[in-house]
């Protein structure tokens, strides 16, 4: 199973875009992690039929979107969010905490346009950097365990 992660778009529609064209038919669910509200709702008017979660960003203004979210995807609980509510600019502590409180085996957030792949006390942490700098983020689960990597455009 395979998510593709992306965030931090930043009104860079074509990147979002190629994106989602480039893995329309591999990936079984696509997550934005915000500051792209817009670009989304953009991809989405073209490819109405992909399932995809997302979150606000805190350049989503006025967005009704929850800042953060948890979701089973076989068998795995990732928890998703932009990361400016954990301070994730200032280091991973408050995240790590949300993500044990949340049992996650997966945690996703941006806001730091810094690519991250990194397993700490069991849970993977990754940032799929930004999508205005042609970066993004793949994770492949199956049955031998979680492959997650960054990737760019």
């Amino acid at each position: 199973m395979r998510i593709v992660v992306t965030s931090d778009s930043h009104r860079r529609v074509g990147n979002l875009l190629d994106i989602v064209e480039r893995h329309i038919d591999n990936a079984d669910l696509f997550i934005n992690l915000g500051d792209g509200e817009d670009d989304v709702d953009s991809v989405l008017s073209l490819y109405p039929k992909i399932k995809i979660q997302r979150v606000a960003g805190n350049c989503d203004w006025g967005s009704t979107l929850p800042l953060w979210n948890t979701i089973k995807f076989d068998d795995k609980t990732v928890f998703f969010t932009h990361g400016h509510a954990f301070k994730v600019k200032f280091g991973l502590e408050c995240i790590i905490e949300k993500a044990k409180t949340e049992n996650a085996h997966i945690c996703l957030f941006g806001h730091t346009h810094n690519p991250l792949c990194e397993r700490i006390d069991d849970i993977y942490f990754v940032n799929p950097g930004a999508v205005c700098n042609g970066s993004y983020a793949i994770i492949d689960i199956e049955k031998s365990g979680i492959m997650a990597y960054n990737v760019s455009i």
